[in-house]
């Protein structure tokens, strides 16, 4: 288990391979494959960007924008109680409501929902969710564009 402290909170996450194994050394992170084989190379990789965006996150941030698109009924959205709720999608009387995880923030401002996590994961897989918590069903995608969609994308390392 790799944890990452900074500013911004603690990010911890499992790296688990039999082939590479991940060690701290006097505050340095070291990654070792057993062998140099094109598969151990490519983990280590990966490691490597997991290891750069818990830093990364941690010390900056990672921070998606969505904005919100209505454009046959006025959606309204609103958070309370670690739940993102949407309100008159496409005129549903039911509420469409999306978990927000422990770790992750959500503001509104306007028409733009600003999703912001140390971990770059989960504020990703919640950017998600909410995006599918607004999917057209039973009409024209073409014609029916409403919804939460994402504009920007956090940063890379």
């Amino acid at each position: 288990m790799l944890s990452v402290r900074g500013a911004k909170g603690e990010v911890k996450k499992r790296l688990l391979s039999k082939q590479v194994l991940v060690s701290v050394e006097n505050g340095v992170v070291v990654i070792q494959a057993k062998r140099s084989t094109k598969r151990e190379r490519k983990v280590a990789g990966t490691f490597c960007a997991h290891i750069k965006n818990m830093i990364s996150g941690v010390s900056r941030g990672h921070e998606y924008s969505m904005k919100i698109c209505a454009g046959h009924f006025p959606m309204n959205v609103s958070v309370s109680e670690g739940r993102l709720i949407i309100r008159n999608f496409l005129g549903e009387k039911k509420d469409r409501t999306v978990k927000i995880p422990k770790g992750v923030s959500v503001r509104i401002e306007k028409e733009v929902v600003r999703i912001t996590s140390p971990d770059k994961e989960l504020a990703g897989a919640t950017a998600s969710s909410i995006e599918l918590g607004c999917v057209v069903k039973n009409r024209d995608r073409r014609v029916f564009q409403d919804g939460i969609y994402i504009i920007e994308k956090a940063r890379k390392g």
